[in-house]
This record gives C-alpha cells, structure tokens and sequence, in this order.
C-alpha cells in the first residue's frame, strides 16, 4: 500500500546546512516575522491547565503585545477537548481557529472507538481542527494497513474540522520511516502531517521537517492536492523559525508560505519573535519579562 523511499540522510544534512547559510536582509526578516507570528499555534496542553490559564493564552492570542496593537495576532489556539468550548467563546470574533488534541493525545494508546469518541466530543465543542496521534506501536510493528484505517476514520469523524496527524517523529527511528509514515497519512486523508506532540525529545528537527516537506512535494505533484506542514517542539528562537520558512519556500514554494498550510506549534517561540519583532519596528531590544509568559 505504502513503498518504502530510501532516504540520503548525508544529502538531507547537506541540504539542510546549506540551506541555514541564506542570508536574510532587514526588511524580508521583518516580513518573515511577521510570518512566523501568524504562522503560530499557541499551545497549553498541561494537566495543570485551568480555566485561567487558558483565558490568558487566548488574551496572548488576540493581543500578543499591546503595546503594539499592529502586531498580527497567531493562527490558532490549541488546547485540550474540555477546554474547546472556553477558548471558541472568547475567540469567536476573531479569524484564530480553535485547535484540539484528540485521539488518547500524546501515546494513543488506546481503543478505536475511544478515539473516536474523542474527537466527536472535541468538534461538538467547537473545535476547528483536531490534532491526532498515529499509533506508532502499531506503525512500527507494521500494522501500516491499521494505521491509514484509523487516520481514514478520524478524518471523517472530524467533518469540516481540518486534521493534522501527528507522527511523534522522535519515536519513529528513521528518516525512512518519517517518510513512509507522511506518505501514509496524506494518503490516509490528513490535511496537514505534523512532527511531533512536544512531549518527547526529539521532537521537530529540521532534517525530519524537510523530509516531510519532500513528501508533501511529491504528493502534490502526484495528486494536485496541497498539503500542509507543522513542525512542533523544540523550535525557541527566530532565527530557527526564518529558517524553516527558507526551507519550506525552496522546497515548496511561495504557495506554502501561509497560516493555511505552515504552522509553528512551538509556544516558546512567540515571545522571541516578539522580541525580535519589537526590535525591528523601534529599534530597540525588549526584555523577555515584557511579555506574558505562556
């Protein structure tokens, strides 16, 4: 069902280390972070999470930095199931989409049916996207056939909610096996292939990404279909993110530099872009103790 594509993982470290040598002029940084910010998923996905702290994170979301107003404000907010319906009543006048984990999120380790169930529960709260775990005990044992079904079966479950399938890339073993895993999830009905759930290390690194990245090349040139990239955890300061955005435009092109098919899950990078952002607008450096701390 899903072939096996050698992978060079020599020719993807070249690759990658000549693509971070790009330099960036001050006015295409500003527009890259610009970008970013509104490339980003605000993440809170913590047992500790209380009504509160979400309140803050969608606040963060619609006002990352008062003092500027004209600051973008992100793509998403992401959150557990039974913080759904909290986050859509305060963003429900904005364009930030309502995003949840779903699927027995981080291991899914668990029944179909409770999967399901899952995410039936996440979109009848309002949920705009779902953000499902693959079973890697399962992908790894070479259930492929198990794993595209499930996929298959989230996806129709989420209706009009978009699905991001999430590879846990760390636990997979091979840039073979990241390849193989993104063929089957575009195959399988996702609408964007994303690294990482943030909770193991390692999580997105750019060698995984432009593998992926290639993937979705491939299968747009196969299909026509656009599919979309979400690079999650470990990504903490600009200059890694204007470098994913380097290598997604010369991999993908200018179509794919858009909150539509590229996104950051990496909360720890909003204030370091801010910071930046900040910068180049006045000029001056801000400490990281002016912004909220999400």
């Amino acid at each position: 069902m899903i072939d096996r594509i050698p992978i060079d993982a020599v020719g993807v470290q070249e690759r990658v280390a000549r693509l971070c040598t790009r330099s960036i002029k001050k006015e295409s940084k500003l527009q890259a972070l610009d970008l970013a910010l509104r490339m980003m998923d605000l993440t809170t996905l913590e047992g500790s999470d209380s009504e509160g702290k979400v309140r803050q994170l969608c606040n963060k979301a619609l006002h990352p930095y008062t003092e500027l107003p004209n600051i973008p404000s992100v793509a998403a907010v992401c959150v557990y199931p039974n913080r759904v319906a909290l986050a859509k009543s305060i963003l429900k006048d904005s364009s930030i989409s309502i995003a949840s984990v779903a699927t027995a999120f981080p291991s899914g380790m668990s029944s179909l049916q409770i999967k399901l169930d899952d995410v039936n529960y996440a979109v009848s709260e309002g949920a705009d996207e779902i953000d499902m775990v693959i079973s890697r005990g399962a992908f790894l044992s070479g259930e492929y056939a198990r794993v595209y079904d499930e996929i298959a079966q989230i996806k129709e479950a989420c209706g009009t909610a978009h699905l991001k399938v999430i590879l846990e890339t760390g636990e997979l073993g091979s840039l073979e096996n990241v390849r193989m895993a993104s063929d089957l999830a575009m195959k399988a009905g996702a609408d964007f292939i994303k690294t990482s759930t943030g909770k193991i290390t390692p999580a997105a690194t750019m060698p995984v990404v432009l593998v992926m990245l290639q993937a979705i090349r491939d299968f747009h040139v196969a299909t026509g279909k656009k599919i979309g990239m979400k690079p999650a955890g470990g990504i903490r300061s600009s200059k890694q993110a204007i470098q994913y955005l380097v290598m997604v435009k010369e991999t993908l092109g200018n179509d794919w530099l858009d909150p539509s098919l590229f996104r950051f899950g990496a909360s720890s990078l909003a204030n370091d872009v801010l910071m930046q952002w900040v910068k180049e607008k006045t000029g001056r450096y801000q400490s990281l103790n002016y912004f909220s701390n999400d």
